[in-house]
């Protein structure tokens, strides 16, 4: 699973409860793209989560 460059989000595990309450495994998947960004050196291509893109910690190349 991919890991956002900037803050480290990634995919979460924990249970989910049905109406009985049986318990199954579960995964929430983080909102991460594959972005082109710009670096010192030109640009690089990271994996990005959205929140981290919408709040302007990444500028796009």
């Amino acid at each position: 699973m991919a890991k956002c460059s900037i803050c480290g989000k990634g995919a979460h595990f924990g249970n989910a409860v049905s109406h009985s309450h049986r318990r199954s495994n579960k995964m929430w998947k983080s909102n991460i793209k594959s972005v082109r960004v710009k670096t010192e050196g030109g640009s690089k291509k990271m994996y990005v989560c959205t929140s981290c893109l919408k709040s302007g910690k990444v500028e796009r190349a």
